[in-house]
């Protein structure tokens, strides 16, 4: 009796996992307003970002898969339209040709007809440039979406028109459902091995203490062998190479926010590091990458769930795509993360200064000549004696704003209520700040330890701060620059 009742509680445990697993922003209960195309305010609403994407309307959760085609990057995600429901049931779909401006195109509903519905979870998009399937109709190569439909295993549709419209694999799913919960299927080509690879987090004989990282392979992208299992990772997961001084390392990164560096060799994927946080921010989760760019790079992005948008008729916004590259550290090989460029071409105002000692109740506020909801701020700044710097966005005669600050002494950056330690350079500390208006995301040191975090000021407070306590400030470099909206040539 007693081990039937531990049987039942496993199961019921598995359960609520993966539920937690796929429907993790969508509790959220809030009002969502019709959208007026007709109004000049369309895309424009007070908490809007207005260069970091977000959906039209409804409820965006992470990634789903990007792939880049003929000059396009695709962007997936998971997307509730209706807010009563307590599960994402479609794909949002977006394309753009700098990661900055946007196109949203219809969304992806893989709902099946018949005894049971499937609707799509967690998954990624690949091309089939050698028409490995057989499935290409006409000149386009064929782009292959892979899914879980929950209960339903591990699924396929595809698109023979640039990922315009779809159509169901009809001898889905590709790997059946079992009480493992699999969930995530992350799919790609690997050279050494001449095998395509996918990796799918699950918890094998339904055991939560086993849950982890399992990796299949294929020859032909249909039919799929189980080779190893990692256990310790939570959710579905990305795996891609990067490479460091002539060396390729590969990357593990979980929609926990960790990542390990290690080998893989076609069939096993060995830790060499420590798992570390990719970002130290409190709205970050389920980074996924372009891995299929023509220049080698890779392009990171993430949903920052937990973000506030009161009265708007969306909720939810990615961080601002990253170019990912690895970097040796006084505590080993960090994963870094750099915007992409191409915001210069919004820029509307700009501050510079450069080579400026700031003094506690001398100087007055060195950025006061600039201001705005959405701003680029570059810096390099020596802490000298101050025991504690930093900057105050969004603030004004309503609101004391957000506080962004370092202690040298303790060598801790913290913003939004997130702290992370970071060791100046020489002496020295690197910011660049990217504010938009309902997110603050920090890279320190070229991207070695990052916070993103979403926030909400008070409409209409845009007054920005550059402050020092206790000490004087040495600014060796300074640029600030207000960002025109991105949305501009897409309003209706």
């Amino acid at each position: 009796m007693a081990k039937h009742s531990v049987k039942l509680l496993k199961e019921h445990n598995m359960k609520l996992i993966f539920l937690i697993l796929t429907t993790i922003s969508f509790s959220v209960a809030f009002a969502v307003k019709p959208v007026d195309k007709s109004d000049k305010r369309y895309y424009d609403e007070t908490y809007r970002p207005q260069f970091h994407f977000s959906p039209e309307k409804g409820i965006m959760s992470t990634p789903a898969g990007q792939f880049f085609y003929k000059g396009e990057y695709h962007l997936f995600y998971q997307y509730q339209p209706d807010t009563t429901a307590s599960a994402p049931s479609q794909w949002g779909h977006a394309v753009s040709k700098d990661l900055i401006q946007w196109e949203n195109l219809p969304v992806l509903n893989f709902s099946d007809s018949g005894d049971k519905e499937c609707p799509p979870y967690a998954g990624c998009a690949v091309v089939d440039e050698k028409n490995i399937t057989g499935l290409q109709q006409g000149d386009e190569k064929t782009i292959l979406l892979f899914y879980t439909g929950r209960e339903c295993g591990q699924c396929m549709a595809y698109s023979n028109d640039k990922g315009r419209t779809w159509k169901k694999y009809n001898k889905n799913p590709l790997i059946q459902p079992d009480k493992d919960n699999a969930l995530g299927p992350k799919v790609f080509f690997d050279q050494l091995s001449g095998k395509w690879i996918m990796t799918i987090y699950r918890c094998p004989d339904g055991d939560i203490n086993k849950q982890g990282i399992s990796i299949y392979n294929s020859g032909d992208l249909l039919h799929w062998d189980f080779q190893s299992h990692l256990e310790g990772f939570c959710g579905s997961a990305d795996l891609f190479n990067l490479t460091l001084d002539g060396e390729t390392k590969w990357i593990l990164s979980g929609s926990n926010n960790e990542y390990l560096i290690g080998k893989f060799d076609g069939r096993t994927f060995t830790p060499e590091t420590k798992s570390r946080r990719i970002d130290s921010g409190k709205n970050f989760q389920g980074a996924h990458a372009w891995t299929n760019l023509p220049d080698g790079k890779v392009i990171q992005i993430a949903w920052m769930r937990g973000g506030k948008f009161p009265e708007m008729p969306f909720n939810g916004q990615m961080n601002f795509p990253c170019e990912l590259s690895l970097q040796k550290s006084q505590t080993g090989i960090l994963l870094c993360r750099k915007p992409v460029n191409g915001l210069d071409k919004f820029f509307a105002r700009d501050l510079k200064k450069k080579g400026k000692n700031l003094i506690p109740g001398l100087k007055g506020n060195l950025v006061g000549a600039i201001n705005g909801d959405a701003l680029l701020i570059k810096g390099i700044f020596d802490p000298k004696t101050a025991d504690v710097f930093g900057f105050t966005f969004r603030n004004g005669k309503k609101s004391s704003g957000t506080i962004l600050k370092y202690e040298p002494a303790r060598k801790v950056l913290e913003c939004l209520s997130r702290q992370t330690l970071v060791e100046p350079e020489n002496g020295k500390l690197e910011l660049e700040i990217l504010v938009d208006r309902t997110s603050i995301e920090v890279f320190a040191n070229g991207g070695k330890t990052v916070l993103s975090s979403c926030f909400t000021p008070t409409e209409g407070e845009e007054y920005l701060e550059l402050w020092t306590q206790g000490g004087e400030l040495f600014v060796d470099q300074l640029e600030i620059y207000t960002i025109k909206s991105v949305w501009e040539g897409n309003r209706k």
